[in-house]
């Protein structure tokens, strides 16, 4: 089958994007003081020749963090090691967006600050989720999540200035475009979900109050870079870390309208098969996103280079994001575009640890480009 429709080139926001391919958000838990360095330049610089990139998950602040290991945006160090990753990708001609993220009650007390509970949208555990801590002894390993505390209203205001200060650090570092997380089980998913949001004050109860927080962090991010700078996660009908929701379908409809009013760029619809059974969006669901939301539909999840070229060549899709194939394979556009087998990922490399397994996967000419340079 032909991809010629996938290789093209489309308008995202203010972006021209060489193809409609783009790299998912990949959590790798390589950054072991949170601040990005040469390692992230190689790793991003060798797949800049993406659409563009979605960074990996970022935490806007110390409480935000869930997992050892990963990426902030809230300190000026961190600000500048995104620089250099950002640099490294421009020097490649790619593009790249910052996912911000706060994982709310995903979380434990060894990861946050002073061994503060984590924070949520209601006192409720998160049944069956793990987070990525560092024991007592200086080992690292996943452990079940800490009890959080219901978030006082009057703390609402203080994350959504976080979001904000993290969009103006990201606008500052360079990034093309900023992607809101508000998808996967974390904060703003659990804000917007009737089973994790049990609040009886202006931000719960009607699935406009539960959506108020989130389109409030949306709407400062959009203040800081413009709305047709931001993208925005979603992942209707998950459940997973014990987050349920009986009003999915309509929240997620709820949101592509008022989205589609502020004028923000993209949706970033996610339809996760690692999250203990397939998720996959009916026809019909996808095109009633279409017709509510104006901008562009992003779509990922368990998707190959034909399954994506039928969904945008039907015109429910603009361009898919593809994730752990990512991994294995930084040359993954010129594979589709030559028809070149895919390299298989590792699993056992897919977190923590050094280059293998992160910058040391072939290219088609069988080369390692671990500096994201050219030659």
């Amino acid at each position: 089958m032909s991809v010629d429709t996938l290789l093209t080139p489309f308008r995202l926001g203010e972006l021209t994007l060489p193809n409609r391919i783009l790299m998912a958000p990949l959590t790798r838990a390589r950054t072991p003081d949170s601040v990005p360095g040469e390692a992230q330049q190689a790793y991003y610089g060798q797949r800049a020749g993406a659409g563009m990139i979605i960074s990996e998950a970022t935490n806007i602040s110390p409480t935000a963090r869930g997992y050892v290991y990963t990426p902030g945006i809230w300190t000026d160090e961190q600000e500048a090691g995104w620089k250099g990753v950002v640099q490294a990708v421009h020097a490649k001609g790619g593009r790249i967006a910052l996912q911000l993220w706060h994982v709310g009650r995903v979380s434990h007390e060894w990861v946050q600050p002073d061994g503060q509970a984590p924070v949520a949208p209601s006192a409720m555990d998160a049944e069956g989720a793990q987070c990525f801590v560092e024991f007592p002894d200086g080992s690292a390993g996943r452990h079940p999540t800490s009890k959080p505390r219901a978030l006082e209203t009057d703390e609402l205001p203080g994350i959504v200035e976080d979001y904000r200060q993290a969009a103006k650090r990201a606008d500052r570092a360079g990034f093309d475009m900023v992607e809101v997380h508000a998808a996967n089980a974390y904060l703003l998913n659990q804000f917007l979900a009737t089973g994790t949001n049990h609040r009886t004050d202006r931000y719960g109860g009607s699935l406009e109050n539960r959506a108020r927080f989130p389109l409030e962090v949306i709407d400062a991010v959009a203040e800081e870079v413009g709305p047709q700078r931001v993208g925005v996660r979603l992942t209707p009908f998950i459940e997973l870390f014990g987050l349920t929701d009986d009003e999915s379908e309509a929240m997620a409809h709820y949101l592509a309208e008022q989205l589609s009013a502020r004028g923000i760029a993209y949706l970033h619809l996610n339809e996760p098969d690692w999250a203990g059974g397939e998720i996959q969006f009916t026809d019909d669901f996808r095109r009633s996103m279409r017709e509510r939301f104006a901008g562009s539909l992003i779509f990922c999840g368990h998707y190959d280079a034909e399954r994506a070229e039928r969904l945008i060549e039907a015109g429910i899709a603009d361009a898919v994001a593809i994730g752990r194939p990512y991994i294995a394979n930084p040359d993954l556009v010129e594979r589709i575009r030559t028809g070149a087998a895919w390299n298989e990922p590792n699993p056992e490399t897919f977190y923590g640890g050094g280059a293998e397994g992160y910058t040391d996967y072939p290219f088609l000419d069988n080369g390692h480009d671990r500096l994201g340079s050219e030659g």
